[in-house]
C-alpha cells in the first residue's frame, strides 16, 4: 500500500502551507485467466494553515479518487503492462477547503515496464464533474504522473514521481 506525502508552501497573501498524505491502496483482482481489474484508491489526509488568506488551520479528508484498470494478466511480448478503465471523483471532503462537493468521472490509463529492479511508466486520467453542488465550479481536470522506481536487493523502493494537473 503506497503512501505519498506532499508539502506545499507559499499559498496566498498569508504565505500559507499545506501537507497532504495520500493513502493509496492498490488491489489486483483476477477476473479470469486472461484479465485482471486493478483498484487504485487515493484517500487524501490534509493539514493546512492559512491557504485562503487568514483562514486558520484545518485538518481532515479530501475527495477520494477511485480508479479501476482493466488489464491483461500477462505483459505484452515487449514487456509492457497496461490498463485502462474509469476513474471516479467522490466528494468526501470534510471541509469546504478540502473538497469540490462535486461528483466526477472520466477515463484513466496506466502504462509501465519492469526491467530488473527498475519500474517506469506513466499514469493519466481526466475527470469531468457531472453532479453535486451547482454552486461550486465545474471540474475538467487532467492528471499526468510519470514515474520511475528502483527496488534494492533488500526490497526497499526508491521512487520519483512528477505530477501535473
Amino acid at each position: 500500500m503506497p503512501f505519498q506525502f506532499n508539502y506545499d508552501s507559499g499559498y496566498g497573501p498569508q504565505d500559507g502551507n499545506r501537507q497532504v498524505l495520500n493513502i493509496q491502496p492498490v488491489v489486483p483482482i483476477s477476473l479470469n485467466a486472461d484479465w485482471n481489474v486493478i483498484s487504485r484508491t487515493i484517500m487524501p489526509v490534509i493539514w493546512q494553515d492559512d491557504i485562503a488568506g487568514p483562514s486558520g488551520s484545518q485538518f481532515g479528508f479530501g475527495d477520494i479518487t477511485q480508479s479501476f484498470f482493466f488489464s491483461p494478466s500477462k505483459p505484452t511480448e515487449s514487456g509492457i503492462i497496461w490498463g485502462l478503465g474509469p476513474v471516479f471523483l467522490i466528494p468526501t471532503g470534510t471541509n469546504d477547503l478540502f473538497g469540490s462537493e462535486r461528483w466526477g468521472a472520466g477515463p484513466t490509463v496506466v502504462l509501465l515496464k519492469q526491467e530488473g529492479p527498475w519500474t517506469y511508466g506513466a499514469l493519466a486520467n481526466h475527470i469531468w464533474s457531472f453532479a453535486g453542488d451547482n454552486g461550486r465550479p465545474d471540474i475538467s481536470n487532467t492528471f499526468l504522473q510519470p514515474f520511475v522506481s528502483y527496488t534494492t536487493p533488500d526490497a526497499w523502493t526508491i521512487s520519483l514521481n512528477t505530477e501535473s494537473t
